[in-house]
């Protein structure tokens, strides 16, 4: 349960699209509804929908009827089309809040609304609640958990490509030329089967695994590096995982093996500095120096960037991405959070790596939060 704020707080925004809220409040809504935090004590406002869950579930002291507050809202404006805003006016004034701080993401219109209607809305400078950097240890086995989905998708992917036959530069599956699609099909699968949704899966090889981002389309090709990047969203706790394993199917070159076995080496040593009070800047340092001593050397090119040009690692919780950040700006890690570790190297013409894996800041060797194995070289 999150700590009480002395602050006032308000949101207004569906758990699917703000872990802010689902952490305030605990309970699933898909659907934006209003959420208050005043002295100390939480205050949802719910359809009949989902008043009778949010009561039963959720962490808040009281939950109002919408359809109430509505019908008076109507009321006391009888000129204005009753929404939110006037939702928001009535509850807080009856509540006594002061200036109510919001998160950065929220609602534009609705905060012109707001301050049109005379409350006193100030947006929050940094995170909202930024102790959700350090995670319990039930937030952390609900992350684990989110890993061992991650982990699942990979297996598949990995079956996948064991099972495929070589034609070509073609792989063939089951009488079809695989592609990225199908192989995300059978990550995607595997992780809804293990209870956890994995949007925007990554399989991508060849030259696109040298974009991190670029999600892969087409056939994928024997004897070519295939970044393998999933994580999902656990629908029981709102937690993710997030895991990388790169894969090769055929036989790889020395120039592959190379790029691979910096990677893997630029991971071990970022697991070793990591512990709590270390500047996640030096880590990335770390593993950049790791790439460098190697021969792999990050530059632009007019194609755009080659080599080691991502941070580290970032957060992971309730969104895939949240601080702390382990890349080129100061941060010092503090004992509890969790972090991504996922060096990679991306060479047009050779391919791209990335390995990642998650774990948990301790004070001293980090607690890993993810496991599957590192063989990548499928004959």
């Amino acid at each position: 349960m999150p700590p009480r704020k002395s602050r006032d707080i308000l949101l207004y925004a569906d758990t699917a699209r703000s872990a802010d809220v689902l952490y305030f409040g605990g309970v699933e809504a898909p659907d934006p509804f209003v959420a208050l935090g005043v002295r100390g004590r939480k205050y949802a406002v719910a359809s009949s929908l989902e008043f009778g869950r949010m009561r039963r579930t959720g962490d808040f002291d009281r939950v109002f009827s919408l359809e109430a507050y509505l019908d008076r809202a109507r009321r006391r404006w009888p000129g204005r089309r009753p929404g939110p805003a006037g939702v928001v006016a009535l509850l807080s004034r009856e509540l006594g809040a002061r200036t109510l701080t919001v998160p950065g993401d929220f609602p534009a219109g609705l905060y012109r609304e707001l301050r049109d209607m005379g409350l006193k809305v100030a947006i929050a400078d940094g995170a909202l609640f930024p102790e959700r950097e350090v995670k319990s240890r039930p937030e952390a086995e609900a992350i684990r958990e989110g890993n061992r989905c991650s982990a699942a998708g990979i297996a598949a992917a990995e079956r996948v490509l064991r099972a495929c036959r070589i034609k070509g530069a073609r792989l063939i599956h089951r009488g079809r030329v695989l592609t990225s699609e199908l192989l995300k099909f059978a990550v995607e699968t595997a992780c809804l089967e293990r209870g956890s949704v994995s949007s925007d899966t990554i399989v991508a090889g060849g030259d696109q695994a040298c974009d991190p981002h670029n999600r892969g389309s087409g056939p994928l090709r024997p004897h070519e590096l295939i970044v393998v990047d999933v994580f999902p969203r656990v629908s029981a706790t709102g937690f993710h995982g997030d895991m990388t394993r790169t894969f090769l199917k055929g036989r790889a070159s020395d120039a592959q093996r190379a790029i691979v076995g910096a990677v893997r080496a630029a991971q071990l040593r970022a697991l070793a500095a990591i512990r709590a009070g270390v500047n996640g800047r030096e880590v990335h340092r770390l593993v950049s120096e790791t790439l460098l001593a190697r021969g792999f050397e990050t530059r632009r090119t007019p194609r755009g960037f080659v080599g080691f040009f991502h941070g580290t690692g970032h957060g992971l919780g309730l969104d895939v991405h949240e601080p702390p950040r382990m890349g080129t700006a100061d941060c010092t890690l503090k004992r509890g959070s969790v972090v991504t570790v996922e060096p990679g190297l991306y060479y047009p013409g050779v391919g791209g790596c990335r390995i990642e894996d998650v774990v948990q800041v301790t004070s001293g060797a980090p607690r890993m939060l993810s496991r599957y194995p590192y063989r990548w070289e499928l004959r």
